[in-house]
C-alpha cells in the first residue's frame, strides 16, 4: 500500500500508534510534532516499507504547516493523509478557568486542525485526493470536562471543523473525517491517573475496561485508505460505551 502520511503530535502516545501502523501500510510518513528531535527519534524506529522523517511542527503555525508540506513535496510528492492529533491537554477547574488559558488552549487546539486541512486540504484537492482524519475526544461530544472546559470546547469545535472542510472538499476527492476516542490505555494515562482513580474511571465504562490505542490507529488506516471514499463528515465514537447516539 502506498501513500504519503503527515501526522501532528506525533512522538508519543496516540500519535506514534498512528504513525506506526500507517508506516506498517507502506506508507511514506512524516512524524511531526513540537518536539523536532523526538519526531526524528521515532522516524528512525519506524518500520515499514515506506521511508520516516521526522520535523518540528507547532500547530497554531500556518507556516510551519506550508513548511511540512514543503518537505513533503520535496521528499516524496503530493501528501495523500493528513492525521491531525496534536492537541494541548490540561486540567482545569471550570468555574475558575482564566479566560486568557480558555482562550489559548480553545485557539491552538482549534487551529491545529483548523490550519491543517486548510494548508493540507487545499494541496490535495489540486491533486485530486485525499484522506484527512481529525482526532476529536468523547469530552466534545458529552460536555465531559475532566481534562479541563477549554479542551472539551476545543474538541467539540474540530467536530464543526471536520464537517465545514468535508463539504468544502467532497467533490475534490479528499475526505475529511474525525475519530472521537474515550479514555484509551496511553502511558500518560497511568503516568497522571493514580490507580485507585484509573480503577474508579475503567469501571464506570460499560465495557469495563481502557480502549486499544492501535485500534485507533486501525480506524484511521481504514479512513484514509482508497476505499474509504464514500464516508465523509463523519464521527467515530470508539468510547467502550461511554456515550451513546
Amino acid at each position: 500500500m502506498s501513500g504519503i502520511a503527515v501526522v501532528t503530535g506525533a512522538a508519543g502516545g496516540m500519535g506514534e500508534a498512528i504513525c506506526r501502523r500507517l508506516a506498517a501500510d507502506g506508507r511514506h510518513v512524516l512524524v511531526t510534532d513540537i518536539d523536532a528531535d523526538a519526531a526524528t527519534d521515532l522516524a528512525g524506529r519506524l518500520e515499514g516499507e515506506g521511508e520516516a522523517a521526522g520535523a518540528r511542527l507547532d500547530v497554531s503555525s500556518r507556516d510551519d504547516f506550508e513548511a511540512a508540506l514543503a518537505m513533503v513535496r520535496e521528499r516524496w510528492g503530493e501528501p495523500t493523509i493528513l492525521v491531525n492529533n496534536a492537541a494541548i491537554t490540561q486540567a482545569a477547574d471550570l468555574m475558575t478557568l482564566p479566560a486568557q488559558e480558555f482562550t489559548s488552549v480553545l485557539g491552538i487546539n482549534t487551529s491545529s486542525a483548523f490550519l491543517g486541512c486548510q494548508v493540507f486540504g487545499q494541496a490535495m484537492a489540486d491533486a485530486g485526493f485525499g484522506r484527512i482524519v481529525n482526532m476529536a475526544s468523547l469530552a466534545g461530544q458529552n460536555g465531559g470536562t475532566a481534562t479541563g472546559g477549554h479542551y472539551a470546547a476545543s474538541k467539540g469545535a474540530i467536530l464543526t471543523v471536520t464537517k465545514i472542510f468535508a463539504r468544502e472538499l467532497a467533490s475534490k476527492g479528499v475526505t475529511v473525517n474525525s475519530i472521537s476516542p474515550g479514555p484509551h490505555d496511553l502511558p500518560i494515562v497511568h503516568r497522571t491517573v493514580p490507580p485507585e482513580k484509573l480503577e474508579a474511571v475503567m469501571a464506570g465504562i460499560p465495557v469495563g475496561h481502557l480502549g486499544d490505542p492501535e485500534f485507533i490507529a486501525d480506524t484511521v488506516a481504514l479512513l484514509a485508505s482508497d476505499r474509504a471514499s464514500f464516508v465523509t463528515g463523519a464521527c467515530w465514537d470508539i468510547n467502550g460505551g461511554l456515550y451513546l447516539r
